[in-house]
Formats: structure tokens, C-alpha cells, sequence
């Protein structure tokens, strides 16, 4: 049996002032825990009362309590010394005290002898915490001889906790081993007043097992060590260590576990326990105990001798019994033979006064450190709590309501565009200059000379009209001898010979005039390369796609992932999916629908197509091998300020023959070329290549974002509301359904919310100390 004396606990700041105010704190002998001026009674009273309360609201759970607990093996003789200092016969049947924790509170007081016993609920069937629940347990008790049967019944009704404890009360009896739960945190309290009594609280706990019986569960020897060790592990705790002088020291489980947890002793106080049964020859070792010259301890040994359980049942008073044990320590040697200095560590009422010292001086020192443990659980509770999802609302279909209206709020800001550097539409954007510039580089690559001549040739000249073009090829972006043009381009394996496109231009030919040349040329060169640019507008459309369910996964579960058992998020994802699919079908057919359109030449747009198909005539024409040298003397000369006299002159003549030139244009009066047709259709494919290709890069970005990306929030709201089936007579318990939080979430909010509740609680008894 393990007992455990449970001082003070929680405290607020201004709680300090004037409790204990002229105690001066004392090492005692080694340097141990003490106090040289003691306390006064009701001073003692007052803390032990507060901390009787705090156990009460459960918050021990939560906060480390000072507290002196009693371990040692079975049969060391703790029992005895409990009912020693409390006055009462405990339960020794088998299979309940060892079970069950039973709080004793001791006050001294002026009046008869009385005793009241009550149920401690703090858990629930499954182990789990909950708000306390204390039942007064029958009336209170003035003749002590009753008060083992109250306790054994008491401790049934802990055991038992789906049968009503007003049944125990009345003697129901649950047969042998059929207990509903073999050990419960749940305890049973006594709360003890008398003129005789101690100032004291303590808890009566299972002690350690070595052993069970065939009837016994081996389980209970873990259960029990953990429960000893969750007392001895915390700082706060004097271990009030009971060894029997009957049993070999070295073999009691009790002083290890002791020193695990307090290696140093600096918070152990030893008992010695049954010293009449030393065997002889023996008392020597036991002896250098009582004089901490073996396993010392800075608290001390202290040795008690306690009435044998035959003298019990035989009616010893309590009385009698400290009577005979200071009568064995004065008598019996070698107790009677210590020096007078360590007298003060023999017998119960010695021990029971230096605990009493002990446990209000942990009280005092603890006050001003709980009340700062108290406000920082008190935070990390409400900080855990922050962090659950919202409770579900009292006003489910509201609830849904105003999260939807929330999401597509945020979507429609979403979609119309956010400042941001990650926004959806610069995202979007992004691909879609990617798209521009493969749809660009699809522009046929003609060359103007002829494939046996590519060699002469190995890249093709400048284009100075198409140096302000927004996009320029990776390869020509650098100067070409200083003229600021736009640099020349090496010839590749796609390149279309002039050669190739006359041989191409003459299989063409049926039953045209001399000279004349089929458009089917031309449509069949715009139609491959139209062709190209199916793959490109795929692209964006599938990337955009990409990007808006991305986007629209992450708000889903910004708005909805808090919502119930993850239910809602999955519904919403799901309906919002299917949306972004039909949209993205409506999409896909506008792209197909204007890749159809192109694939037919058209054009409107006769002052561009036409500027654009002089221009590059003229960029083919001046490219012509036979022409290379007088088109080069001509850019020289422009170029060259040193003869820009010749070319003025030039074109004044033909200004004077009222035809108005400037310098690019002389190389347009230069002799025609027996390849002159082929290059007119080169210019006419590259000129319609520039519009069709400007118009495309702009109406598939538009049809996308027309129909997938804005066009996403258009039918939302009503997909919502009938994919979830709000607007039905069951809305209400649908939405209930839906916020309905997972089990897990409701246990960790529960768990939170308790442990709040027993902090606040807490608080509030230690501001009435400070009143």
C-alpha cells in the first residue's frame, strides 16, 4: 500500500503575502527540508485546506503538486502506520484497498471525533478525464469502528461505477474477482477531524507487488509500479520511503525506485518499519541508518514501531499503541542506547510532526512558482483549443450557408485577380506566354536561295521590320556589324529552299495561264503549319486546368478541411471538380473550334497582311544571290554617311519622275528574278503568318479564361446547393451531418475543455486564499 501526502498547489501572485510571513526556512541537520520556526495551526490549516480543495477540481492532472507519497513493498508495514496516524482501521480484504486510492484529510480540531466519506469521479469507464463529480457517501460517521465497513463499501462503489453507489450504501454485495474494473484512478476520501489528529492530507495507493497468485493478475504488478512511479517522478514529491527491518534492505524493490527517481536523496525521507523483528546479531546495519551513515538522506531515517495486527483485533486503543512504541525506543536496546540527538527520529509522533513541517513548508515554497505553471498551462490550453477546428454551430444550415457564400467569395476574387507574385492570374499568365512563343516559332523558315547554294549561304540576312517584334529568336539577339538590325539567323534542317517551293508551286499548276499559280499552294503551306499549333494550345489548355484545380483544391481545404469528419471538404472538392470539368470541356471545344477556323486562310486585315507581304518580298528579293552585291553596295551606302550624297541624289531623281522612295526601298528596283513567283508566295505565306498567328495567341488565352477560369464561377452556386442537397426538407439534418466533428477531434475537445474547467477552478480557489 502506497500513501501519498498531498500538499499545496496552484496559487496566484498576490497569494504570497502574509502566509508563513515569519518562517525562516532551515537545512535542518544535513541541509534537508524544514522549517526551524513551525507554522501555526491554523496557518497550517488554512494551506492544507487549499490544497484539499485544488485535488477536488482534479487539476493535479495538470499541475505538479508538492505532495510527500508513501511507497515501499508489500507487507513493509505501511498500512499500520497510516491507521496509526489517521486513527481508523483500513480494509485488509482482498482485492479492494490495494485497488482503490483512498484520500485521507486530517484536521485538528476542537470537537468530537467525525469522519465523512465521498466518492471522487475524475475519470470516466475508459480511463479518460473528466469533470469531477464528488458524491457524499452516506452520513458522517462518529464512532470509528465504522468506518473500515463505510470505507470497503465505498471502494465498491468505485470498482463498480455503472451499478448506483446508494446501492453499496445499503449492502449490495458484487460476488468474488466479478468487480467491473480491476484498478480505478477514481478514489474514495475521508475527511477526518478530531482533537487528537495531525494537520495532514495524504493518499492511501497500492504498494508495489512482487508477486501475484494463481488467481491474480500479473498485469497488476506494471499497473501499480506506474502508478508509484507517476507520484516519485515529479519534482515536487518527498518520497517517504518505508523499508521493513524484517527483510533483507537490499531486496526491497521500495528503495530502488527510490533512488531512480532521487538518486542524491535530496527529497527522501526513510522509515524503518517492524524493528522488534530484527534478527539478532543484525541491528548494527540497521542502526547506521538512524545515524545516515549508510544511504544517507538529507531528510534523515526516522524508525516507528507500530501495534501487531493481533493487538488490533484485540482492541488496542491508538493511545496504548504510542504509548508501548515510546515505552520499546526507550527500553530496548539499541534503540535506548542512541545519543539523545537522535531520539527526535524515533517513533509516529515524531515522524507525523516532522511531515506536518514538511508539507507546510512544501506548500509555501510551491505558492509562488504554481500560480506561473498555472497561467502557462492555462495558455497552452487555450492556445490547443485555438487550434480545433471551430465548435460545430447551433445553426447547421447557416453554418454551410455562410462557408459557401465565404468560398465563392474568395473564388470570385480569386479568379478576377489578386496582387499577388504567385496570383492565379499571373500564374496562368505565365503559361500563356509560353504559348505565344511556340506558337511563334511555328512560322516557316523560308530561305531564298536555292539547297545546292545553302552552302554559300550559311545564315540567313537581318530582319530589320521585325527587330521591334515582341518575341526574337534565342539565336538572333545579337548585333549584326553595328547596324542595329536584327541579327541573322543560321539555316536549319526545317528550312524551306526557294527551289523547293517553285518545284512545289509548278506540281500545283493545272489549267492556270501562263505565269499563274494556284492559292492551293499557299492554303496548303498555312495549313501545316496551323497544324503546329494544335500541340502548343493543348498545352496551356491542360496547364491552366492543372493550375485552376490546384487552386481550387487549396481553397477547398482553407474553407472547408475544419468543417465536420472531412465529409464537406470531399463533397465540395468533388462538386467543384465536376464544375472545372464541364468548364474545361466548353474550353476544349472553343480551341477546336478556332483551330477549325484557322485552317482555312482568312483575313480582314488587308493594310497589315499587305505591309507585311511587301516588306518580306522585298527581304527575300534583296537576299537573291545575283542581286548580293548591289543590294549590299545599297546598304552601305544608307548606312555609310561618307556617300549618303549618291543615294539622296537617287531618290530626288525619282522624286523629280514623281515617284516618292526612301533608301530601303531601292532594292526594290532591282531586275526581277526568274524565281520571282516562288518568292511571292514565300512572302505571301510569311505575311499571313504574322496576322493569323497575332489573332491566335490572343483568342485561345481568351477562350480558355472565358470558359475555364471565369467561366468556372458561372452555375457554381447552384451546383453547390444540389450537390449537397441543401435546399431539400432534410437540409437541417444533412447540415448537421456535415459538421459533425470526427471522434477524435471531439475527445481532443472535450479533453481541453475539462482540463480548462479544473484550471479555471483552480484559479478561483487560489484568489480565495488571497482574500
Amino acid at each position: 500500500m502506497t500513501m501519498s501526502f498531498t500538499p499545496g498547489s496552484s496559487s496566484d501572485s498576490d497569494i504570497m503575502p502574509g502566509v508563513f510571513s515569519n518562517s525562516r526556512l532551515s537545512a535542518g541537520t544535513n541541509g534537508g527540508v524544514g522549517l526551524s520556526d513551525p507554522t501555526t495551526a491554523s496557518q497550517r490549516r488554512a494551506m492544507l485546506d487549499l490544497i484539499n480543495r485544488l485535488r477536488n477540481t482534479g487539476v493535479q492532472r495538470d499541475i505538479d503538486l508538492p505532495m510527500i507519497a508513501v511507497i515501499g513493498n508489500q507487507s513493509a508495514g505501511k498500512s499500520s502506520l497510516i491507521e496509526s496516524i489517521s486513527g481508523i482501521t483500513l480494509p485488509r480484504s482482498q482485492g479492494t484497498c490495494t485497488r482503490c486510492p483512498t484520500e485521507c484529510k486530517l484536521t485538528q480540531a476542537d470537537t468530537p471525533w467525525t469522519c465523512v466519506v465521498k466518492l471522487h469521479f475524475i475519470t470516466d469507464e475508459n480511463g479518460l478525464p473528466i469533470k469531477p463529480i464528488i458524491s457524499v457517501f452516506g452520513d458522517a460517521i462518529s464512532d470509528k469502528t465504522h468506518v473500515e465497513e463505510r470505507i470497503r463499501r465505498a471502494q465498491r462503489a468505485i470498482l463498480n461505477p455503472s451499478t448506483d453507489y446508494k446501492k453499496f450504501l445499503e449492502g449490495y454485495e458484487v460476488p468474488s474477482g466479478a468487480n467491473e474494473m480491476s484498478f480505478s484512478r477514481n478514489y474514495v476520501s475521508l475527511e477526518i477531524s478530531g482533537r487528537e489528529l495531525a494537520d495532514l492530507s495524504f493518499v492511501d495507493l497500492p504498494g508495489l507487488i512482487a508477486s501475484v497468485g494463481h488467481a491474480g493478475n500479473a498485469n497488476d504488478i506494471n499497473l501499480v509500479k506506474n502508478l508509484v512511479t507517476s507520484y516519485v517522478e515529479k519534482p515536487s514529491c518527498l518520497i517517504l520511503l518505508t523499508v521493513a527491518c524484517e527483510t533483507d534492505f537490499e531486496n526491497q524493490g521500495a528503495h530502488h525506485l527510490a533512488k531512480q527517481y532521487d538518486p542524491k536523496g535530496k527529497r527522501t525521507v526513510g522509515v524503518l518499519t517492524k524493528p522488534d523483528r530484527i534478527p539478532q546479531g543484525e541491528e548494527e546495519s540497521w542502526i547506521r541508518l538512524i545515524r545516515n551513515e549508510v544511504e544517507p538522506l538529507d531528510n534523515n531515517w526516522y524508525c516507528v514501531k507500530q501495534p501487531s495486527s493481533h493487538e488490533i483485533s484485540h482492541g488496542m486503543h491508538w493511545g496504548e499503541a504510542r504509548k508501548r512504541e515510546t515505552e520499546f525506543f526507550a527500553t530496548i536496546k539499541p534503540w535506548s542506547g542512541l545519543d539523545s540527538h537522535l531520539h527526535r527520529v524515533l517513533g509516529t509522533k515524531n515522524l507525523t510532526e516532522r511531515l506536518s513541517t514538511i508539507l507546510a513548508e512544501l506548500i509555501a515554497r510551491r505558492l509562488p512558482e504554481i500560480q506561473d505553471e498555472l497561467q502557462a498551462v492555462m495558455q497552452q490550453a487555450h492556445s490547443d483549443l485555438r487550434e480545433l477546428p471551430p465548435e460545430p454551430s447551433n445553426n447547421p444550415v447557416g453554418e454551410i450557408h455562410r462557408v459557401l457564400n465565404g468560398f465563392t467569395r474568395k473564388l470570385s476574387e480569386l479568379l478576377t485577380g489578386t496582387p499577388d507574385d504567385n496570383g492565379l492570374v499571373q500564374t496562368i499568365r505565365s503559361h500563356s506566354e509560353a504559348f505565344k512563343q511556340e506558337i511563334y516559332f511555328t512560322a516557316p523558315r523560308f530561305v531564298p536561295w536555292e539547297r545546292r547554294d545553302s552552302h554559300q549561304h550559311p545564315k540567313l540576312p537581318p530582319v530589320k521590320f521585325l527587330s521591334d517584334e515582341e518575341i526574337v529568336d534565342s539565336e538572333d539577339e545579337s548585333d549584326d556589324e553595328g547596324l542595329g538590325l536584327t541579327p541573322p539567323a543560321r539555316l536549319r534542317d526545317n528550312d524551306i529552299f526557294i527551289d523547293e517551293v517553285m518545284e512545289r508551286a509548278q506540281r500545283a499548276r493545272t489549267r492556270e495561264l501562263p505565269n499563274y499559280y494556284p492559292f492551293v499552294v499557299q492554303a496548303d503551306y498555312i495549313s501545316k503549319i496551323v497544324k503546329k499549333w494544335r500541340e502548343p494550345a493543348i498545352e496551356l489548355y491542360e496547364v491552366t486546368n492543372s493550375v485552376m484545380r490546384e487552386r481550387l483544391g487549396e481553397m477547398v481545404e482553407a474553407h472547408f478541411a475544419h468543417l465536420g469528419k472531412g465529409g464537406v471538404r470531399q463533397a465540395v472538392l468533388m462538386i467543384v471538380c465536376d464544375h472545372l470539368d464541364d468548364a474545361a470541356v466548353r474550353a476544349m471545344e472553343r480551341i477546336d473550334w478556332l483551330l477549325q477556323v484557322e485552317s482555312t486562310p482568312a483575313t480582314l486585315n488587308n493594310q497589315h497582311y499587305a505591309d507585311y507581304h511587301d516588306k518580306f518580298l522585298a527581304y527575300y528579293r534583296s537576299c537573291r544571290g545575283n542581286n548580293r552585291s548591289t543590294t549590299s553596295n545599297i546598304q552601305r551606302l544608307v548606312a555609310g554617311g561618307f556617300k549618303a550624297e549618291t543615294v539622296n541624289r537617287a531618290l530626288s531623281s525619282l522624286t523629280e519622275l514623281g515617284i516618292s522612295a526612301k533608301a530601303d526601298d531601292l532594292v526594290r528596283l532591282l531586275p526581277s528574278d526568274p524565281l520571282d513567283v516562288a518568292l511571292g508566295i514565300m512572302a505571301s505565306v510569311r505575311a499571313y503568318f504574322q496576322v493569323a498567328y497575332m489573332r491566335f495567341i490572343d483568342m485561345v488565352p481568351l477562350a480558355i479564361d472565358y470558359e475555364m477560369v471565369r467561366g468556372i464561377e458561372r452555375g457554381l452556386d447552384e451546383a453547390l446547393l444540389d450537390g449537397l442537397q441543401l435546399t431539400g426538407d432534410d437540409a437541417r439534418e444533412r447540415c448537421t451531418a456535415m459538421l459533425r466533428e470526427s471522434a477524435t477531434t471531439a475527445s481532443k475537445r472535450q479533453e481541453v475543455s475539462k482540463k480548462l474547467e479544473r484550471l479555471r477552478a483552480a484559479r478561483a480557489e487560489l484568489k480565495r486564499l488571497s482574500v
